[in-house]
């Protein structure tokens, strides 16, 4: 008889699901944005980001978190990432570009850094200096959003060029040979904040389409 626990039990671990919360959200990002409502999909992918924000701090909130719970929830969040804020912006690129081929290379190289650069970070981590390898890979959603502004004051093709090339330089700052502060303490306050009014914002334009 194995000592092994369920799969299903790391499901009722609080940490566990907030990073499935923001994997939903992810998804959710996905779809809309195959459906052509951007609005609602940024709105998803911050959300995303917010939750993944999130579930590290809940995490080290919580006592008596058992080694597999810890173990598997570090790669579940690598997992739900690489949907949410890799996969999740590489198909809100494809589907702005109406899934020209001429958009497939953009989409690919978010995913591929995506993938490279978490792999990374999942054997190297945090250094004792505080400092991470390349840009975070949540940098990506959050821009993408807020360049997503833009939409209604550039026309179709300009906008298209624009995300695209967004999409292509953060890629490669993702896996780029240079190192970041990990963004922590009052960084939390403001991505909350950043979140919630680009929320705001993206519902307005919702409500008055």
């Amino acid at each position: 008889m194995s000592n092994k626990p369920t799969i299903l039990s790391v499901v009722t671990d609080i940490p566990n699901i907030i990073t499935l919360l923001g994997l939903s959200s992810g998804i959710l990002g996905i779809y809309l944005a195959l459906l052509g409502n951007f609005p609602a999909a940024i709105i998803a992918m911050l959300w995303a980001v917010l939750f993944d924000w999130y579930d590290g701090p809940v995490a080290r909130r919580i006592p008596g978190r058992s080694d597999v719970q810890k173990s598997i929830g570090a790669k579940m969040d690598s997992l739900a990432d690489i949907v949410s804020l890799a996969i999740c912006p590489a198909i809100i690129l494809l589907s702005y570009g109406q899934f020209s081929a001429w958009f497939f290379p953009g989409a690919l190289m978010i995913v591929v850094a995506g993938v490279v650069r978490l792999a990374y970070f999942d054997v190297f981590g945090v250094d004792d200096d505080g400092t991470i390898a390349g840009l975070s890979l949540d940098i990506t959603a959050l821009v993408v959003a807020l360049v997503f502004l833009l939409e209604r004051v550039l026309g179709h093709n300009s906008f298209a060029a624009l995300l695209y090339t967004t999409i292509a330089v953060l890629s490669f700052l993702h896996v780029a040979p240079f190192r970041m502060h990990k963004m922590v303490g009052r960084w939390y306050y403001v991505i909350t904040a950043y979140v919630l009014i680009l929320t705001a914002v993206y519902s307005y334009l919702l409500w008055t389409d």
